[in-house]
């Protein structure tokens, strides 16, 4: 198991019918692949701390672009 002070990374992929539009709200926050409905996000931070405050940032941003995505919908 890293130490907190070790520098780590995660890598998540999701599928989501609105992909490309998600990915949009990710140009300036991570470094990324979006392949039709797929999505796969790569994050490495300077230690677990940090990486753990990436992927709060991340999935607030995923989970607010979703949102809005939905309300344009009428969902």
């Amino acid at each position: 198991m890293p130490k907190k002070s070790e520098i780590t990374q995660f890598e998540i992929s999701f599928t989501h019918s609105d992909a490309q539009a998600l990915s949009a709200s990710l140009v300036t926050e991570c470094q990324f692949v979006c392949d039709n409905n797929n999505i796969t996000i790569t994050e490495k931070a300077q230690s677990i701390i940090d990486l753990r405050a990436r992927w709060n940032s991340l999935m607030r941003g995923l989970i607010a672009s979703e949102q809005a995505l939905n309300a344009t919908r009428g969902e």
